[in-house]
């Protein structure tokens, strides 16, 4: 399995981030756009803090199995990812095998690179804007983003859930995969704002 390195950065001002990608001269290689995606996550894999997802990309769709081993740290995400023709039939492959998905999710994403780094501009429903700095190694890494101007203090490591939870920390951002529609437009759930039902 490939291990991601990436960090994430919270509550982004994108127009300003702009500005400096570009002065440092990195490259726009895909625009923001819309991506959608659903998460399978059968009992065998929850227990391992694993998952699989289907996301279109826009640009191509891929296929891919994630496991968390460290929520804290750099190298905590082990993933094999495969490149897939369709979307939707392999959504219905899965289905067709006993494997549905518990939630569709919309975001929208824009990419550019740094060197040796991505740096990935992200959208989420009812999440303030976050990027996610990505790498072969650990020094690159942490120096893409120093050279951006972040303070590493504020580095945050994990998947997006991790994002929602630090910005609703009522909530329960964990349960984000059962949330059956997480789309543009969508009223926020109680389970991630943390609000009281009435």
């Amino acid at each position: 399995m490939k291990t991601e390195i990436e960090v994430k950065f919270l509550n982004v001002n994108f127009n300003e981030l702009r500005d400096e990608l570009t002065r440092l001269g990195a490259k726009l290689e895909q625009p923001m756009r819309l991506m959608r995606r659903v998460i399978i996550e059968p009992p065998g894999l929850s227990a391992k803090d694993a998952f699989m997802r289907i996301r279109d990309e826009g640009n191509k769709v891929t296929f891919t199995y994630k496991q968390f081993t460290d929520h804290t740290a750099f190298s905590g995400v082990k993933e094999i990812e495969v490149v897939v023709s369709s979307f939707d039939d392999t959504v219905a492959i899965l289905a067709a095998a006993g494997l549905s998905h518990k939630s569709f999710q919309e975001s929208r994403r824009e990419t550019w690179q740094l060197g040796n780094v991505e740096i990935v501009l992200d959208e989420w429903p009812w999440l303030h804007p976050y990027i996610e700095i990505e790498g072969t190694s650990e020094d690159d890494v942490m120096n893409a983003a120093l050279l951006l101007g972040f303070e590493w203090s504020a580095a945050v490591f994990g998947s997006v859930t991790t994002a929602y939870q630090a910005q609703y920390p009522e909530g329960n951002a964990s349960q984000l995969v059962n949330i059956e529609k997480v789309a543009f437009g969508e009223p926020i759930p109680n389970i991630i704002s943390g609000q009281k039902e009435e």
